[in-house]
């Protein structure tokens, strides 16, 4: 039987397709000769006791000149699907929140969405980290000014980043007897409007901030490496980071198994989380990437991976209307 997939997702016709870890996804389910029907978020809504969504049926291939051709967009039931991934990038707003509210009573009807739509809203990506005590470094999560420059005058040298960021936007580095400091501060934390996460600075960021993809709680081999320019904190490829790989340690195997049971608890089938030498900081849910720089750099291919643990959920997921 062919699998119905729905992928929502950013515009695909503004995708950088040799870097873009959702449409590797794309390019596996259509070796699978799975239907893919793409949507937006905006394309969501709920009729009377039905969540519909306007699908287009799309076909892909890997060209950075012209990677997708579209057919027909068709108004249909989205518990029609098999299976939906929800790969809306941040930012995390009340639009996203509605999104997978929507989603969850798709779900409900007996349509696998990955990552779990629950989980999606409420495992906040660098408040998860903080679940984990014994993989993780020195932290505070405020918008109080007081505990904030307490903090920083007790470890000296910090980040802080927003709680709703991505790709290392408005991460910034403050040292105690900083002359920017207060600036820093009313700019972080929008004069105490946005609760931050300051962090005590680990001196092994010049190496690198490890990428670990986990599918159904289990690591990739190899983590893609992204290592900071000089003279710049944040590695993030979008930021100027230099992508590497290089296989997992004896210790980002161990911060794998102590994330991985509340994983698979949750329902998060793909993950990502960042680690900088011995720590843990992220857990990326919502729309990890790295998977098309690892297949480029190991000779992997992730998406299969991913893709082979969605068939075997699928197998176990009896649909409402199953005999």
């Amino acid at each position: 039987m062919t699998v119905k997939l729905g992928v929502v997702m950013d515009p695909i016709e503004d995708i950088k397709v040799h870097k873009d870890s959702t449409f590797a996804m794309l390019l596996e389910a259509q070796r699978r000769a799975w239907e893919i029907h793409y949507l937006q978020p905006s394309d969501l809504f709920l009729r009377d006791s039905a969540v519909m969504g306007h699908t287009t049926r799309i076909t892909v291939q890997d060209d950075p000149a012209h990677w997708f051709e579209p057919g027909d967009c068709v108004t249909r039931d989205l518990s029609e699907l098999d299976v939906i991934l929800m790969r809306k990038d941040p930012p995390f707003d009340m639009e996203y929140i509605f999104t997978t509210f929507l989603l969850e009573r798709v779900q409900q009807a007996g349509t696998l969405v990955v990552n779990h739509p629950f989980s999606l809203r409420n495992a906040n990506e660098k408040l998860s980290a903080t679940r984990f005590a014994q993989c993780i470094v020195p932290f505070v999560v405020s918008r109080n000014r007081q505990a904030l420059e307490h903090f920083i005058d007790e470890h000296e040298e910090t980040v802080i980043k927003p709680l709703d960021g991505m790709a290392g936007d408005s991460v910034f580095r403050i040292w105690h007897d900083d002359p920017n400091r207060n600036v820093i501060l009313e700019t972080a934390t929008q004069c105490g409007a946005r609760t931050v996460m300051a962090q005590k600075l680990i001196a092994d960021y010049r190496k690198g901030d490890k990428r670990i993809l986990l599918i159904g709680g289990k690591p990739v081999p190899y983590a893609l490496v992204r290592v900071p320019v000089q003279g710049e904190l944040r590695a993030n490829l979008d930021k100027g980071g230099l992508p590497k790989s290089a296989a997992l340690t004896e210790r980002d195997k161990w911060i794998c198994e102590q994330v991985r049971p509340e994983l698979i608890a949750m329902q998060i089938d793909f993950a990502g989380i960042d680690v900088i030498g011995d720590f843990l900081t992220e857990i990326n849910i919502t729309s990890p990437t790295g998977i098309r720089e690892l297949d480029r750099m190991c000779g992997l291919n992730i998406a299969a991976i991913l893709f082979d643990t969605i068939e075997q959920r699928l197998g176990h997921q009896p649909r409402p209307d199953a005999p």
